[in-house]
């Protein structure tokens, strides 16, 4: 791998494991490119967002050091995970870029009658919980990075599809039909990989 390039760092999202990149990452000549897939278990839904997010610290930690700027790209889940250690974590401190697919950033219905004793990171989804109003109150770190969101209208997990993306930065829509689709249509992986691995 090349590195002189700028690591790029893939969280996968809920029910879902780091192979979910692989077909993104086959867009590209690996070679060229600087990358990481942590894995980031969440016990179906039961760990925490706060949680996953710590240890995504950790992993950046580990995978690439402290002071190493880095691009970071969410899906689903992941994107909010991401966005808690670039808010909470500082994370922002040391990115360049922020993509976001498919991430419920005010909260998806979806997860509305889902309770928080059971599968809380599940619950911290929910439109007007207490996660999503403290990332969005405060949007002043983000704006200091490269915000890129990537949704589908027809969205049906991060729901509804067309809020799925942040109020700050540049979004685009995908045209596809679901949400897996965001990051398995042939379609879809050719807007990504050319918005993502331009210019690291």
């Amino acid at each position: 791998m090349n590195s002189s390039k700028r690591p790029i760092i893939f969280v996968h999202g809920l029910w879902n494991n780091p192979k979910l990149f692989t077909k993104l990452i086959a867009k590209i000549k690996e070679d060229d490119y600087l990358f990481y897939r942590p894995h980031l278990p969440h016990d179906f839904g039961k760990t925490s967002l706060r949680k996953l997010a710590k240890d995504l610290d950790s992993k950046i930690q580990e995978l690439v050091g402290s002071d190493i700027e880095i691009d970071i790209v969410g899906f689903s889940m992941g994107g909010l995970v991401s966005r808690i250690w670039l808010q909470n974590h500082n994370g922002f401190l040391r990115t360049k870029r922020f993509f976001s697919i498919g991430t419920p950033h005010l909260g998806t219905y979806t997860a509305q009658a889902i309770p928080s004793s059971f599968l809380s990171g599940i619950a911290e989804m929910k439109r007007g919980s207490s996660l999503i109003s403290q990332l969005n109150n405060d949007l002043n770190s983000l704006a200091r990075i490269e915000c890129i969101s990537f949704f589908t209208k027809w969205d049906l997990m991060s729901f509804p599809g067309w809020q799925a993306k942040l109020p700050i930065g540049d979004s685009y829509h995908l045209p596809v039909l679901t949400h897996k689709e965001l990051i398995t249509n042939n379609i879809s992986l050719n807007i990504l990989a050319k918005k993502i691995f331009k210019d690291t």
